[in-house]
């Protein structure tokens, strides 16, 4: 039988009232031993006081929701939101995953509705949901929130620089072709041209491909001739134009270099293995809960005392 809040009056001789103030933080009112009573009796019947009150009573809910871009993803950002959703029910905090396809009245009814703590972005929030969020007095945790670099950025930087390390002079860049948005691949393809820049390379071709050996094939006639090195949005691009090599009888690296993105089980599986990029997934997600942790709580934690790092990983395909 589930235990209600009268069963846990009952139990330390005290009021319902008594019991809901105390559990829902204003037990200064009350004597030591009044408190001590009713916590003892919450963990004897191992009562578990009602979501719903507790957002009445607070006037926002313990939720957090995390809005995911309309976008094409893999395994690693299911394992980001895993551990979010695990290193935030440590802290009392519930995450509800949403997916980011929706219109102003949409993200206002949802607000209204489920009273969140704050709503997370991996994309910037466009100026219109801000000034929503904050007329609902909701924190917003958008990368522009704080200082913390591009990693997109990042991503595109260093793929360039290790093909130009190894070499290659004749860079492009693949995007992944697909009817949803893409906010990951601008900034990448822009950082992956000013590296070229940088180090006094042509600008990159630009290629776009579904993953399909079609698509494929086609953005390798597109280069025209071997030679070229590819920076790839993510592995399955890369393990695309892998595949499309082959059926053009192209040597992998001597006539096309590849280095991936996101260190997937499939890049370790293709011939050659793939060269790609990799992180620590459980390092995005306290990056998120220290991000999230600011805001909430107006914390002490240091901006970027958990930091990401990408890693190269070494194949045969560079």
């Amino acid at each position: 039988m589930i235990a209600t809040s009268q069963d846990v009056a009952d139990r330390a001789g005290v009021s319902r009232s008594t019991v809901s103030q105390i559990l829902n933080g204003r037990g200064e009112h009350f004597a030591a031993e009044t408190r001590a009573r009713v916590h003892q009796a919450v963990a004897e019947l191992g009562y578990e006081p009602s979501a719903a009150g507790r957002t009445l009573a607070k006037g926002s809910s313990d939720i957090v929701i995390a809005l995911i871009p309309d976008t094409t993803f893999g395994g690693n950002l299911q394992d980001i939101y895993g551990a979010l959703t695990g290193e935030l029910s440590r802290r009392g905090l519930t995450l509800l995953l949403r997916l980011a396809t929706h219109t102003a009245t949409s993200l206002d009814r949802l607000l209204i509705g489920m009273k969140p703590r704050a709503v997370l972005s991996l994309t910037p929030f466009s100026d219109e949901d801000r000034r929503l969020l904050e007329r609902r007095g909701v924190e917003a945790i958008d990368p522009g929130s704080s200082s913390r670099r591009d990693a997109n950025a990042e991503i595109g930087a260093l793929q360039a620089r290790h093909l130009i390390d190894r070499g290659y002079r004749r860079l492009a860049y693949a995007h992944l072709h697909d009817a949803r948005t893409d906010p990951f691949g601008g900034p990448r393809e822009r950082a992956f041209a000013a590296e070229c820049h940088t180090n006094g390379v042509d600008a990159p071709r630009i290629l776009e491909l579904g993953i399909n050996a079609e698509d494929a094939t086609a953005a390798l006639d597109q280069l025209g001739e071997p030679g070229f090195a590819v920076g790839c949005y993510n592995d399955d691009v890369a393990t695309a134009l892998l595949h499309a090599a082959s059926l053009r009888q192209w040597r992998v690296p001597h006539d096309l270099a590849l280095i991936g993105m996101d260190h997937t089980p499939l890049s370790r599986l293709t011939t050659p293995p793939l060269t790609t990029m990799g992180y620590d997934t459980s390092l995005v997600a306290e990056e998120n809960v220290q991000a999230i942790l600011r805001h909430l709580d107006k914390s002490d934690v240091q901006e970027n005392s958990t930091e990401v790092h990408f890693q190269l990983v070494e194949g045969g395909t560079t």
